[in-house]
């Protein structure tokens, strides 16, 4: 019998993986989608034909109600989110009503249509904020700081309310940042490959940028999308740190992404104090020793591979921008 899983979010980065992932493994594949004026299915087009979009909003409960009762899920992986921690602090209510109240829309819809379900929640490293142990593990006490982190930790404790009051099958993935070449051009990462492949076209001139010193814990989101599904295959739902236990500062990303293209960093990096944030996350560098013991997963793809892989696709990018510019 094949099994279903509805993504939501499944256009966005973690989805496209996702969704390739569970095709690969013969699952039917189902995607909530908001309704957009644009084209929002760059990312999944290679595998449109494969996968079936069920219209809904994180806002909306009835269209959630409708697209489980739709797809009839074995698994939901609830990916969505308003993600990028600048704009959480622009759009704070925003982000909470889908970050975080968006998560119980979801999850009431599974209790009420489909309660043997099993359900994912896309937790973060943001969670863990102005840190209170290094490195952090499943234990580690939360401090957020934006409204995003904050969103976030909402979404977690639901679930966990949602697993111990109802018994239902709900697990979160405490991801630290995750990238690749299909990353969003606003995030830090894919807004410094990007930059050096322009730079190396001549497109651009410079790349500007906040708060260098900044160490994260960069893992490809290839390898930490299996971590979502291995976390749903256990017979007791428990949440788990997803990371790769290594710590690097934004300095280090920018000197490898330039030394890919063979440019000098210094040359075109300036600082812009408009891009340091209103409380800062100065470190963050997960432990997933657990998840290492009980899902038999470890990350496969080094922080020097992530970064040459980003500045590889972004280069591919430029060049054919270039060519359009010639004409």
């Amino acid at each position: 019998m094949k099994k279903s899983a509805l993504i939501t979010g499944i256009t966005g980065q973690d989805g496209s993986y996702l969704a390739e992932l569970l095709l690969k493994k013969g699952y039917t594949v189902h995607g909530l989608t908001r309704r957009s004026s644009t084209d929002v299915t760059s990312r999944i087009s290679h595998i449109l034909d494969k996968v079936n979009l069920i219209p809904g909003d994180l806002l909306d409960q009835p269209s959630l109600i409708e697209a489980i009762e739709t797809s009839q899920p074995d698994e939901v992986y609830n990916l969505a989110a308003q993600s990028f921690v600048h704009t959480s602090w622009n759009q704070p209510v925003l982000t909470s009503e889908f970050t975080a109240t968006g998560v119980t829309r979801v999850l009431e819809a599974i209790r009420k249509v489909r309660p043997k379900a099993r359900f994912y929640q896309a937790s973060s490293s943001e969670m863990f904020g102005k840190v209170q142990a290094v490195p952090q593990i499943e234990s580690t006490p939360f401090y957020p700081r934006s409204p995003y982190g904050v969103a976030k930790l909402y979404g977690h404790w639901i679930t966990v309310n949602y697993r111990e009051s109802f018994g239902m099958h709900a697990t979160s993935g405490i991801l630290f940042n995750h990238e690749s070449p299909r990353r969003g051009l606003e995030f830090v990462t894919r807004k410094i490959t990007y930059h050096v492949a322009m730079i190396k076209h001549g497109l651009m001139s410079e790349l500007r940028l906040g708060n260098l010193d900044a160490r994260r814990d960069w893992g490809f989101a290839g390898d930490y999308v299996e971590a979502m599904w291995l976390m749903l295959q256990q017979d007791t739902p428990e949440d788990f740190v997803i990371s790769t236990n290594e710590t690097h500062t934004v300095q280090e990303f920018v000197e490898l992404a330039f030394a890919r293209a063979d440019l000098d960093w210094k040359k075109y990096v300036k600082f812009d104090d408009k891009f340091m944030r209103p409380a800062e996350v100065d470190l963050l560098i997960g432990d997933a020793a657990k998840a290492k013991k009980i899902l038999n997963w470890e990350p496969k793809t080094s922080f020097k591979e992530l970064v040459n892989m980003m500045v590889d696709g972004d280069l591919k990018i430029a060049e054919g921008i270039a060519k359009d510019r010639r004409g």
